[in-house]
């Protein structure tokens, strides 16, 4: 599915999260979507089945997912505009800070488009 940073100081947990909340809103995950199984995700990417489980429990808890007794985990019916708007809820207290840092916006600018350019 994606690759995990094992030498990352974010929890392993965490970047599970993130990946997920980024494939949903960038379209490659989609609603009612199934996610693998825990066991599946974690022997596929090297990771300790309990950390999957953690991240997949911190997934549900927020509602990005939701789990079916048996079946599995599948991407919640959630409008995708929630999670856009908690992004950029996100950059923008980052871009106060660095603002309040005394950070031109013309390198913030030239940062995001850096970025962009890596992403490709």
């Amino acid at each position: 599915m994606f690759s995990i940073d094992l030498t990352s100081r974010v929890p392993i947990y965490e970047q599970i999260c993130k990946k997920i909340i980024e494939l949903v809103l960038n379209g490659t995950l989609s609603e009612n979507e199934q996610l693998p199984s825990v066991r599946s995700f974690a022997k596929n990417s090297g990771v300790n089945p309990n950390t999957v489980a953690k991240a997949y429990q911190e997934l549900e808890r927020n509602g990005i997912i939701y789990s079916v007794p048996g079946r599995g985990s599948f991407i919640s019916k959630q409008k995708m505009e929630q999670f856009r708007d908690s992004a950029l809820a996100d950059f923008d207290k980052v871009t106060v800070s660095a603002l309040d840092m005394g950070i031109p916006p013309n390198e913030l600018k030239k940062r995001i488009d850096k970025i962009h350019d890596e992403k490709g």
